[in-house]
């Protein structure tokens, strides 16, 4: 959990829920995994055709590209490693409506400021649909889901790319075969095939995308070492930036089977060092930005262990640090990146790939695609993403419960902004029992504010008789003054839960509500923006936390009952009075950068409090004698 979160998390559970009393007149286990052979796709039976080399090489070593595409993929091949060189997933438009990839306001700002990097494919490429060299990309249209060279504006590349950060590249102890240039020896419509010959032996390897029971944003890789394998691995390539609740949240897991047992397991984000993993045998690796991934699945068991190292940023830079460069408003060495590698063996070898959105719908699509109940196989791709942080043991399941009433209320609206205003509706009015119950124990509280100030008067000089004297007006009165926490206590799961789900819904990714203001409820809304940033706000303004925060300030001066002379005031309402000032301004800063959706379940949660606060003021004494 990052920090912003954390202090989030921390304050707004102490707060928020108080809030209206206060300002009131006082590892989950999985079903068994194993990998069935018949899981294992079948290469078309189409005659092998060795293809000569077209055309000229693109860079000095020789290094050409080749490109497959579905309506999910465009998979950018290159013959230095024979693997993945770009991964770019189609927006969703009407050339392509499967895909559920939604634009956002990055694609757009790249798309202006820096047209040469935001070519698909990036550079000249073969086509199985076109003859010759392809000599530039479309421009605009897709998302690069992995780290791409950076070009300048005349069309220079301005930093290496070494071949051990493509994806599904074989990598080793000797550097040279990660660099290792590849023959193509098969190019059609869904499969390409390379061929080399490397210090560990001749390696070929088949990506193709299978005609049958294949599900969206999946591809196969059909892998045959003849030679040692030792200490080879094949890598996932190093997924670009995304920023989830404003902050860089890459997530990196695997599962294992144990026992019969399959858990899943999050890695931790190493530094500099390359860590070796379990003893286990991996069920799957998952290299995640927050939003979108790879899943590398071994359809055949493999060696132990697994590898994770950081690449710096400086090394490896975001297409994030495109935007407003000059003003350096995402600085690449604040976000290194993340590759993951499996461990390999010599022999015929074969992986399943999923690289597209960690979309919790989709993944359990695949998930139910997949399932063979006779081998008691289900890979549980959904496990790959879940709620994350130091309180997701309290907050997912809440997360989860409220998910599945989102998307019910979407489901009949056909508007996202619509289902979080009907999920914070529904919220409060669960809720409101629990807010009755703290509000009516606010009020009784508010009744005995003069009797515990006159004891605090008469024995100021006696603290222990004090307490004495209060514990027993507290008695007599029938009045526990614990009783008011106890409500937010109980609140706090779903408010943790509600943070998660909107912090980092996928759906919520790119859905608009007011074009120009609030594009992207994933993200913060931006009302106007300036050139050179200032500190802390950046170069945008964000104006939902802004009418939050006043929407907590109608709060507390409609529900506040404190006298207008300050010399009357009680020590509790002084107190009041200051929290009232103090606590809007707060939460303004804690979700200046928080995404607009969740800023407006809080500025609508805080409009329903007002209304209930004020309605229950109206039948205080009923509720007194109740």
């Amino acid at each position: 959990m990052d920090k912003r979160s954390l202090l989030f998390v921390v304050a707004v559970s102490a707060a928020y829920f108080g809030i209206n009393a206060w300002f009131a007149p006082q590892h989950e286990a999985l079903k068994p995994t194993q990998k069935p052979k018949e899981q294992i796709a079948v290469l078309p039976q189409v005659q092998t055709q060795e293809i000569a080399a077209q055309g000229t090489s693109f860079l000095s070593d020789g290094e050409e590209f080749y490109v497959l595409e579905n309506g999910y993929q465009q998979l950018v091949f290159s013959t230095r490693g024979g693997a993945l060189a770009e991964i770019n997933l189609p927006l969703q438009n009407g050339s392509h409506p499967q895909s559920i990839v939604k634009e956002i306001d990055f694609d757009r700002e790249i798309l202006a400021q820096s047209p040469q990097n935001a070519r698909f494919p990036l550079r000249p490429y073969h086509s199985a649909t076109e003859s010759g060299v392809q000599p530039q990309g479309a421009l605009g249209g897709y998302y690069p889901l992995l780290r791409r060279p950076i070009f300048d504006a005349n069309g220079a590349q301005k930093t290496s790319f070494p071949a051990e950060y493509y994806a599904f590249n074989v990598v080793g102890d000797d550097p040279a075969i990660a660099n290792t240039i590849y023959k193509v020896t098969r190019f059609e419509q869904n499969l390409i095939q390379f061929e080399a010959k490397t210090s560990q032996g001749r390696i070929v390897k088949t990506f193709f995308i299978p005609q049958e029971r294949n599900g969206p944003y999946c591809l196969q890789l059909d892998l045959k070492i003849d030679g040692t394998g030792q200490n080879l691995w094949l890598t996932s390539g190093v997924p670009d930036v995304e920023l989830v609740g404003g902050s860089y949240s890459p997530l990196l897991r695997y599962q294992v089977t144990k026992k019969n047992v399959s858990d899943v397991e999050t890695i931790d984000l190493p530094k500099k060092e390359i860590i070796q993993g379990t003893d286990i045998p991996l069920n799957w690796l998952s290299n995640c930005n927050g939003f979108l991934g790879i899943i590398a699945d071994p359809l055949i068991e493999l060696n132990a262990g697994y590898r994770v190292a950081q690449i710096e940023g400086s090394a490896l830079p975001t297409r994030l640090s495109l935007i407003d460069a000059r003003y350096s408003l995402y600085p690449p060495s604040n976000y290194p990146g993340y590759s993951t590698a499996l461990p390999l063996k010599s022999g015929a070898l074969s992986f399943r790939i999923f690289a597209g959105p960690f979309d919790e719908n989709l993944l359990k699509e695949l998930d139910a695609l997949y399932d063979n109940p006779l081998e008691n196989y289900n890979p549980e791709y959904v496990s790959a993403q879940s709620i994350q942080g130091w309180f997701s043991f309290i907050s997912e399941p809440f997360a989860k419960f409220l998910s599945l009433l989102m998307e019910i209320f979407y489901a009949v609206t056909k508007s996202w902004v619509a289902a979080i205003i009907l999920l914070t509706l529904a919220l409060r009015v669960m809720m409101y029992p629990l807010n009755n119950w703290s509000i009516k124990s606010s009020i009784k509280m508010q009744e005995m504010a003069p009797k515990i100030s006159a004891l605090q008067e008469k024995f100021k000089k006696d603290p222990k008789r004090l307490q004495m004297e209060t514990m027993s007006l507290y008695k007599t009165s029938g009045v526990n003054p614990m009783t008011g926490c106890l409500p937010m206590l109980l609140q706090t799961p779903f408010l943790i839960g509600m943070f998660y789900l909107l912090k980092s819904s996928f759906p919520l990714r790119g859905a608009p509500f007011i074009p120009g203001w609030i594009d992207d409820l994933a993200a913060p809304d931006i009302l106007f923006s300036w050139g050179p940033p200032l500190w802390f706000i950046g170069n945008e303004f964000h104006l939902l936390p802004v009418l939050m925060g006043a929407a907590m300030y109608l709060q507390y001066k409609l529900t506040s009952q404190a006298p207008k002379d300050a010399s009357q005031l009680s020590d509790t309402q002084e107190q009041q009075k200051m929290m009232g000032a103090l606590m809007p301004g707060l939460f303004i800063v804690m979700f200046y950068s928080f995404p607009s959706g969740l800023n407006l379940y809080f500025m609508f949660s805080t409009l329903l409090g007002v209304l209930q606060q004020w309605w229950m003021m109206q039948k205080g004494k009923k509720l007194v004698t109740g």
